[in-house]
């Protein structure tokens, strides 16, 4: 499921080793007229679909290190966030380019926080799934009916699957409440985290119910559900529920902003991103390239079904 800011469509590409910088002895750019502005957030909201409920505002010019180009900052603001994209406006002011800059000083798995988050498989794995999952999505259950139960018997020894928090809370409103619930289990127990995972996951359409208030009460009784089969303080359960801290999911999707996440569901598999409702051959190839990577060998491949004598081509 595609955020309403996601620049999939990029103009122009710039990769280097370092955070954007600027050149503070370049000559100051020339401020953007206000036509020019109007043009720049009519282009952005039209090329990338964005809705009208968001607002689109333009910071800059300032100075960029790349020739003949200037930089800008488009923000999107709404459903009680901003995110921000880099973007290059030329000298003209005639053509406007997307900024994507990639940090590579560091391995990327080092800068998502797994600390003290549920897993499945092998805790010991040399390879590491971590997945940004949104439990509204139908995309993200359709991810999640992919790696459970099946790539999980296959690959559960060789691999570890974390799941981290990305609520698209503009487009699915008790999506974060979901993840505080989720959370408020996981505290208590790993495995009460995945059985409302899976549960959740599944029945996307009867937790939503009639409304939010609906989808809310849902939630809340799945949690103590849950929390009473795994014999759990249920009084811990429920206050934390009620309670709703959003501090920590609300940390999570800060952090899957700053990694470039923009759609869900989006899963970094030792390093390589990978977004969107993958199939699972196209899941194995990835999970079996990773482990000849890490010095590990896949398991073998599924055998075909074997035919039926007499059968027709």
């Amino acid at each position: 499921m595609k955020k309403i800011a996601a620049f999939l469509n990029a103009f122009l590409i710039v990769s280097t080793a370092s955070c954007f910088s600027q050149d503070h002895h370049a000559a100051a750019a020339i401020p953007l007229s206000p036509e020019i502005a109007r043009r720049i957030q009519t282009e952005v909201r039209s090329r990338y679909s964005v809705p009208s409920q968001i607002e689109i505002s333009v910071a800059g010019p300032d100075a960029s290190e790349v020739p003949g180009y200037d930089h800008i900052t488009v923000a999107f603001t709404g459903g009680g966030r901003v995110t921000k994209h880099d973007f290059l406006i030329s000298a003209d002011r005639k053509t406007l380019a997307h900024l994507e800059k990639f940090d590579v000083s560091q391995d990327l798995m080092s800068k998502i926080d797994v600390q003290g988050r549920p897993l499945r498989g092998n805790a010991a794995a040399k390879v590491t799934i971590v997945n940004f999952d949104d439990f509204q999505c139908p995309f993200c259950s359709r991810m999640h009916a992919t790696l459970f139960p099946d790539l999980l018997l296959k690959y559960g020894s060789l691999v570890k699957i974390i799941y981290k928090d990305y609520p698209l809370v503009e487009i699915h409103p008790w999506a974060l409440h979901a993840a505080v619930a989720a959370n408020c289990l996981a505290a208590q127990d790993n495995g009460a985290y995945w059985e409302f995972a899976d549960y959740v996951h599944e029945k996307q359409r009867q937790v939503s119910g009639q409304n939010p208030a609906e989808a809310t009460a849902n939630l809340n009784r799945i949690a103590t559900d849950v929390a009473g089969r795994r014999h759990l303080d249920s009084q811990k359960i429920n206050a934390c529920v009620t309670a709703n801290d959003e501090a920590s999911v609300r940390a999570s999707m800060a952090e899957a902003d700053k990694l470039g996440v923009d759609s869900t569901p989006t899963m970094f598999i030792n390093g390589e991103k990978v977004s969107g409702a993958i199939p699972p051959d196209a899941m194995r190839a990835i999970l079996d390239r990773a482990l000849v990577a890490a010095g590990e060998k896949p398991p073998p491949a599924d055998k075909p079904a074997p035919s039926v004598e007499g059968a027709r081509e």
